[in-house]
């Protein structure tokens, strides 16, 4: 049995090496995937959990809100459009992610040509506080065509 657990245990290490992301960058790409589905499923309560306390965001129509805000603005019936993700960086600084990429965003108005995803920047602030990774700060813009 203990030769099984050996095993195991020696196959989850050779495949986190082999694929150079540590339990740290997997636990933020699960958590990228997570906020974003408990945002589009509209869980307020689960949102503040991981959300930090002073969570702040400069959003695409370049506003500073807050959680307070966004649970607001939630709560008044808004859903937010569909976003597609793309992370291209994650960057560990002791305590600190962040996290870089590209994000897709549905359109707002779901016009019958609703494929047209406006693309936009983002740049995405965890700390972790007590063994928890909680976002801090979040930055997303419209990328503007030339």
């Amino acid at each position: 049995m203990k030769t099984i657990y050996f095993f195991l245990i020696n196959c989850t290490l050779i495949s986190t090496v082999a694929f150079g992301q540590s339990s740290d960058e997997i636990e933020i790409r699960r958590l990228e995937k997570h906020w974003t589905e408990l945002l589009d499923s509209g869980d307020t309560s689960s949102l503040l959990e991981i959300w930090s306390e002073n969570y702040v965001v400069n959003n695409p129509n370049g506003k500073i809100v807050t959680p307070k805000d966004i649970v607001a603005l939630m709560k008044s019936g808004h859903k937010f459009p569909a976003v597609k993700r793309i992370i291209e960086n994650i960057t560990f600084n002791q305590d600190i992610a962040i996290v870089m990429g590209k994000e897709l965003q549905q359109p707002s108005n779901m016009n019958p040509n609703h494929e047209e995803w406006i693309p936009r920047r983002f740049t995405n602030v965890w700390i972790k506080n007590k063994n928890v990774w909680q976002l801090a700060a979040r930055q997303s813009s419209r990328i503007v065509s030339e």
